[in-house]
């Protein structure tokens, strides 16, 4: 249990750091102009579930991608132990 935990924590910081140093902007600016490529050629009814993590999360006021790590790293840890897990 102990490789898989080590493997999946390793990967997940790998993949967090591959993604925020590969994102294709640097700004609040830059990221309106990406996300509106983005959505101008998504269908909104195809995948409404990203066009929200777009408009109600990514392009509001304050929102940091990187805040995002914490969160998934809690629940990754949550999940090797799941009878310690805090209630929801």
């Amino acid at each position: 249990m102990t490789a898989h935990a080590v493997s999946l924590i390793d990967s997940y910081l790998y993949g967090f750091v591959l993604q925020e140093s590969s994102l294709p902007f640097s700004g609040t600016e830059e990221l309106a102009e990406v996300a509106g490529a983005i959505l101008r050629d998504l269908p909104a009814d195809a995948h409404p579930h990203l066009a929200e993590l777009a408009t109600e999360h990514a392009l509001k006021p304050g929102y940091a991608y990187a805040d995002e790590f914490g969160y998934g790293l809690t629940l990754i840890l949550d999940a090797l132990h799941p009878d310690e897990a805090p209630p929801p």
